[in-house]
């Protein structure tokens, strides 16, 4: 028993890069659900701002994703999530700043959602707001493209922190064929997601159709 507790709301992307870190290290988890969305969330969740995911390990109380992909990766035996070579370790944190900086807003909140409302109310889809998303998102995919075709990380090979960072983004965006037909033009983007979104812990923390780990 690993002592570990998750708060967080499953259809969070960030939420999910934590989940992937704990599914590919085999840890079992406590998952507590959070969704800061709802009123009066604030009053439950462990986080001062409202955020998710929160992760607590026997006492230690840990927020923000990459401390917690960090502290996952250090705490807990497995193949190591940073590449110990210096350039790739550096471009596993480029990864990471990138789809911060500039992919979330795009592929997620735009992209993605403008399926999802459209979807989930009977609405017309917001197709100015998905066009400006995939526009924003197109300098995006070309620096992962340069970087996946590169090798050094978001190679297809063995997970790091970039790959878990990037993935469940790439998943939202890839729901609307626009999303998906887009990363048809970066060949080497394409075949990381192929490989990616194939792998179990991918299976194991879709959004709706998977269980919470317990310990």
């Amino acid at each position: 028993m690993t002592g570990l507790t998750l708060h967080g709301f499953r259809p969070s992307v960030y939420v999910r890069v934590a989940r992937l870190a704990l599914h590919l290290r085999g840890l079992d988890y406590t998952l507590v659900e959070v969704d800061p969305f709802q009123p009066g969330a604030a009053a439950h969740n462990p986080h001062p701002m409202n955020r998710i995911p929160v992760l607590d390990h026997d006492g230690f109380r840990l927020f923000e994703t990459r401390a917690i992909l960090t502290y996952l990766d250090r705490a807990f035996p497995g193949a190591p999530l940073l590449p110990g070579d210096p350039q790739a370790a550096a471009r596993a944190m480029q990864v990471q700043g990138i789809v911060d900086a500039y992919g979330y807003w795009p592929m997620v909140r735009q992209v993605y959602v403008a399926e999802a409302q459209a979807r989930d109310t009977g609405a017309p889809r917001d197709d100015g707001m998905l066009a400006e998303g995939l526009a924003a998102a197109a300098p995006v995919l070309r620096m992962l493209e340069k970087i996946a075709a590169e090798g050094r990380v978001l190679a297809g090979d063995a997970p790091s922190l970039a790959d878990l960072h990037l993935a469940p983004m790439m998943a939202y965006f890839t729901i609307p064929p626009e999303g998906a037909e887009a990363l048809t033009a970066h060949p080497a983007l394409a075949r990381w997601w192929a490989w990616m979104s194939a792998r179990p812990e991918m299976t194991a923390t879709v959004p709706g159709a998977d269980q919470p780990r317990k310990t």
